[in-house]
């Protein structure tokens, strides 16, 4: 795979931002714009992924392991995808830049596919909903979540450790 050239030499500017950012593009946005927000999520998003690569790694040997480790990788790097393109200004195009494709959605729909297999069905879940952004984000985001969840589901039975299941309060 061939990598992309980026070289981050620091990761803050100094200059006293006084509440705003910029885009990819170079426009300035106030730092609790929707985009913005959206972004740091992901990036957070990204960053609990790499926790759970970490401690996925402990785990050598285990059931699963390696597959885990893979789609994790591959998790993180369209994160980082998501996220340059919302912190593009909608209408901006740059040379190289990433995609969020169908193929993107039909990947984890089949990893959770495999991971299913193994797994009792659940009787109930809701979907997370969206922002009004790229449709193609949005089903990647939501099948994204969903895929974690299975896998989350399929990690626990490989290490034969229990499922608890949700307590619902009586109002």
């Amino acid at each position: 795979m061939k990598q992309r050239g980026m070289r981050i030499i620091k990761v803050y500017t100094r200059t006293g931002d006084k509440g705003k950012t910029r885009l990819a593009g170079g426009q300035p946005v106030w730092k609790d714009d929707l985009r913005v927000e959206a972004y740091g999520t992901v990036d957070e998003l990204n960053a609990v992924l790499g926790a759970v690569r970490a401690f996925n790694a402990a785990k050598k040997g285990a059931s699963g392991a390696r597959r885990l480790e893979d789609e994790l990788r591959w998790m993180q790097n369209k994160l980082f995808d998501v996220g340059g393109l919302l912190a593009t200004a909608k209408g901006q195009q740059f040379p190289n830049m990433p995609q969020i494709i169908g193929r993107d959605v039909t990947r984890l729909e089949k990893a959770m596919d495999h991971c299913q297999e193994e797994l009792a069905p659940l009787k109930e879940f809701i979907l997370p909903g969206g922002e009004s952004v790229d449709p193609a984000i949005i089903m990647f985001l939501n099948r994204l979540s969903d895929a974690l969840f299975v896998w989350a589901r399929w990690v626990a039975k490989r290490r034969r450790e229990p499922e608890f299941l949700w307590q619902r309060e009586s109002p």
